[in-house]
């Protein structure tokens, strides 16, 4: 199973997180949660005028071998508004836009995204129990 928790964290909120919101899914191959702020197909929704944040801007895909795949996806321009980390471990890794990495098998993490213009973020904090 993979747990997903997220809050939206903007200067306004002064450090405090608002909307958290939680999804999961099974550890099961084609298994699929995605964050962004099209709320028909996303799971975890951001608020609607956080355009840094793409319709469909995080997926976490679950493989064949029960591995959870992070993937940021491309949206319609060249360069991307916001910037993608993974931290895992006390590790801070940047993801690459359009790329994707592997969640590790049992571990637990956040992924950050960073608005480039204004000070406000997405977290969103994964757990794979196994």
């Amino acid at each position: 199973m993979l747990e997903l928790t997220m809050a939206t964290v903007s200067s306004a909120d002064s450090g405090a997180t608002a909307g958290m919101l939680m999804a999961e899914a099974p550890t099961e191959p084609g298994a699929v949660l995605r964050v962004g702020r099209d709320r028909s197909v996303c799971r975890l929704s951001t608020p609607d005028d956080w355009l840094f944040v793409s319709r469909v801007h995080l997926e976490f895909q679950c493989a064949q071998d029960g591995t959870w795949y992070l993937s940021w996806l491309r949206g319609s321009l060249p360069e991307p508004s916001s910037e993608v980390r993974l931290t895992v471990g006390g590790q801070v890794h940047p993801v690459a836009y359009g790329g994707s990495v592997a969640l590790p098998r049992g571990g637990n993490g956040e992924v950050v995204i960073l608005d480039r213009s204004a000070p406000r973020s997405v977290n969103v904090g994964f757990y794979h129990e196994v």
